[in-house]
């Protein structure tokens, strides 16, 4: 799936959407038009921000929607989060990922499939997780079979191991037989490890048994990546997930600043000269 990117350690900046028509945060007595008006304002100065700074793909995800359904989400929020990955496609022109809080895969291919994206994340792919949400069961074979019936195939799956913000149902598996599943029963296209919350860095013992156990499978930092860890990270990942590093001040809830980007991706600018040298 890293040829989607055409680069090595791509990039993958994140929109984290606010709260959308229907969620606690949204404040849609305000009427729909002003609402969408925000929205669509706020979502795509981060879109420009990212491109700008030079990413090498946009992943959208409805973060705002808190607290997230454990599975399938609303009609409202799959059609709005369609049109928002369509305009980021076509004015940004870069790869897309889709990922619909907090576990719903089936939505999110069918809105990469509608928004020409080329990869979606999904949290719980195969196994058991328990979560803010509850036990959250993983899907494969049910998502698996879907991308075939609707000619999705070319559209790659990234699924968590181990997802953040969760933790095992009983003793669990190892971190090693987690990621075997994932990628050899789940069929999963690449791997992610994160830390224990959004924006908490990786645990480097954890990624570098992820990417033994992963194989030809790329194994991507889901969250933590900053321009201090890289070089850290970078001798065990194949490609980085990056949102919280890219807002101002570092805060999650603020808007991507284009300085902290471009900082960002000249660092990566550097790893990869080294890359070559090496090569």
């Amino acid at each position: 799936m890293l040829q989607i990117f055409n680069v090595r350690l791509p990039v993958i900046g994140m929109i984290h959407l606010p709260a959308l028509p229907g969620s606690p945060g949204c404040q849609v007595q305000q009427g729909f038009g002003r609402v969408w008006a925000k929205l669509e304002a706020t979502v795509m100065a981060d879109a420009h921000a990212l491109a700008e700074g030079g990413v090498d793909g946009i992943m959208i995800e409805n973060f705002g929607d808190v607290p997230f359904f454990p599975g399938p989400n609303p009609a409202h929020v799959l059609t709005l989060m369609t049109k928002i990955a369509g305009m980021v496609r076509q004015t940004t022109r870069k790869p897309i990922g889709i990922n619909v809080l907090r576990n719903d895969g089936a939505s999110a291919l069918a809105i990469a499939l509608a928004s020409d994206a080329q990869v979606i994340r999904v949290n719980v792919l195969s196994g058991a997780r328990v979560t803010d949400q509850g036990i959250i069961q993983g899907g494969a074979h049910e998502l698996l079979r879907y991308r075939q019936q609707i000619g999705a195939e070319h559209i790659a799956i990234l699924a968590d191991v181990q997802v953040k913000h969760s933790s095992p149902l009983g003793a669990g598996a190892s971190l090693a037989q987690d990621v075997d599943d994932l990628c050899n029963r789940a069929l999963a296209n690449g791997v992610i490890v994160s830390g224990s919350g959004t924006g908490k860095a990786v645990d480097l013992e954890a990624l570098k048994a992820t990417k033994k156990a992963a194989g030809k499978h790329p194994v991507f930092i889901g969250s933590g990546a900053t321009v201090g860890n890289l070089g850290e990270i970078s001798k065990s990942a194949d490609g980085l997930i990056v949102g919280t590093a890219f807002k101002a001040g570092g805060i999650l809830d603020s808007p991507v600043e284009v300085t902290r980007v471009l900082a960002f991706m000249a660092a990566v600018g550097v790893l990869r000269a080294s890359f070559n040298q090496g090569s």
